[in-house]
């Protein structure tokens, strides 16, 4: 199984990022996929996950407005889209997939490498 993050970089306080995740060797239909931050020295917290059967999403509350988890079924693609970004969203955004994927660490079955979002105010 593999988790290819990207779309990372440096943006200015209110820009918009998109991160894309390409999940390969799943079973995606069984699977929740989803993103995880790390701030420098802060624990590793859940932000978003969507069902590839179905489309259901789950945000936490801080990013819901401004984010938006959506997945390609043809391209095994799932995307964050990062809308008014704030200096408080800068971390380490991790992918990653599970069969019973929630918000915490150790639900999830699979990691991404990280990739880093940087805003700045």
């Amino acid at each position: 199984v593999q988790l290819q993050a990207s779309g990372g970089g440096l943006v200015q306080a209110g820009g918009s990022l998109r991160l894309s995740c390409a999940a390969s060797g799943l079973a995606v239909s069984t699977y929740r996929t989803g993103w995880f931050r790390q701030a420098p020295g802060k624990e590793r917290e859940f932000v978003a996950a969507i069902s590839w059967n179905g489309g259901s999403t789950e945000l936490i509350d801080s990013v819901k407005g401004r984010f938006t988890i959506s997945r390609d079924v043809v391209k095994y693609t799932v995307y964050l889209q990062m809308n008014s970004l704030k200096p408080e969203d800068t971390a380490v955004y991790y992918c990653a997939a599970g069969v019973l994927l929630s918000t915490k660490v150790r639900d999830s079955q699979y990691w991404g490498q990280g990739t880093l979002v940087t805003v700045s105010s």
